[in-house]
C-alpha cells in the first residue's frame, strides 16, 4: 500500500532504538526523508545511515533548547517538517503511594511539555501548507493504567488529552492527531521491565516473560516492525479521515474498548 508519503519530511523522537527505531523505519520504507534522533549520536547516524534519505542528529529532547535544536537540524537537513512522531522516556517504574510532586513533575515535563514544544513549532507551518501529521507514541497505560508504572499513567495520559485536544482545533486544516498505543513489544524496554519484575518476583525472567505473554489473547509480545508500520499508516495520505484516535497495536492485551 502506497501511503502517499514519498518525498515528505518526518522527525521521529527517540528513534535510535526501540519503537521510535521501528517507526523511522517504516516511514523511511515509504519514501519519507527521515530525521532519527536521540541522546546517542553515533547511533542515530549509523541508522540513518541505513535509511534512504536520512539524517542522524544527537540530541537530549529533555534538556534547555532541545527540541529546538532538534528541529533547526531537521530545517537545515531537509526543510519544512509535514510528519511529527513524538516519542519520550520511560520513566522510572514507581507505584502512585510513591511519587513526590518533584518526580511528577518532571514525568510531565519529559512526556507532554518537550511534546508541546515540538508541536508548536511545527504546527503553524503544516496549518499553513494543509497538510500534517502528528502522531504519538504512547501507552496502553492511556486507557488501562499499568501497575507500577504510574509517572508513565500520568505523563502519557496528559499527553492524550492535549492531543485529543489538539485535535478538534486543527482538524479542518489538513493536519491530523493521534496516538499508537503499544502494549508489550519486544523491545529493551519492555526486556528491562521483564528483569524487574523477574527481580522483585525471585523468578527467571524467562518466567516472568511467559506469565506475561499468557495474558496476552494473541499469546506472544508484538515485533517492533508491526508498531511501526501501523505507526506509518497512521502518517500517511490515506489515514487522512482518522484523527483524534488513539490505535492499539497490543495483541488484544488491553480489556476494555
Amino acid at each position: 500500500m502506497d501511503l502517499g508519503i514519498s518525498g515528505r519530511t518526518a522527525v521521529v523522537c527517540a528513534s535510535t532504538g526501540g519503537l521510535g527505531a521501528a517507526v523511522a523505519r517504516a516511514v523511511a520504507a515509504e519514501g519519507a526523508n527521515v530525521v532519527v534522533s536521540g541522546r546517542r549520536g553515533e547511533l542515530a547516524e549509523s541508522i540513518a545511515a541505513e535509511l534512504p534519505s536520512a539524517v542522524g542528529v544527537a540530541v537530549d529532547l529533555t534538556a534547555d533548547g532541545g527540541p529546538e535544536a532538534l528541529l533547526a537540524a531537521a530545517a537545515q537537513a531537509f526543510g519544512e517538517v509535514d510528519i511529527l512522531v513524538l516519542n519520550g522516556p520511560g520513566p522510572k517504574p514507581a507505584t502512585a503511594s510513591q511519587l513526590d510532586p518533584e518526580t511528577t513533575a518532571r514525568a510531565v515535563h519529559d512526556l507532554l511539555l518537550v511534546q508541546q514544544t515540538l508541536v508548536n513549532a511545527v504546527l503553524p507551518g503544516m496549518r499553513a501548507r494543509g497538510w500534517g501529521r502528528i502522531v504519538a507514541i504512547a501507552s496502553s497505560g492511556v486507557v488501562q493504567p499499568l501497575p507500577n508504572l504510574a509517572l508513565s499513567n500520568i505523563g502519557r495520559t496528559a499527553l492524550a488529552a492535549y492531543l485529543k485536544s489538539l485535535a478538534t482545533d486543527v482538524a479542518a486544516d489538513g493536519v491530523t492527531v493521534n496516538l499508537v498505543l503499544p502494549g508489550r513489544i519486544a523491545t529493551d524496554r519492555t526486556a528491562s521491565l521483564d528483569r524487574a519484575l523477574a527481580e522483585s518476583s525471585g523468578r527467571s525472567i524467562e518466567e516472568a516473560r511467559a506469565d506475561s505473554e499468557r495474558g496476552i489473547p494473541a499469546g506472544r509480545y508484538g515485533r517492533p516492525d508491526e508498531f511501526g508500520a501501523t505507526a506509518a499508516f497512521l502518517c500517511g495520505a490515506s489515514a487522512s479521515y482518522i484523527t483524534g484516535t488513539a490505535v492499539r497495536c497490543d495483541g488484544g492485551l488491553v480489556g476494555v474498548l
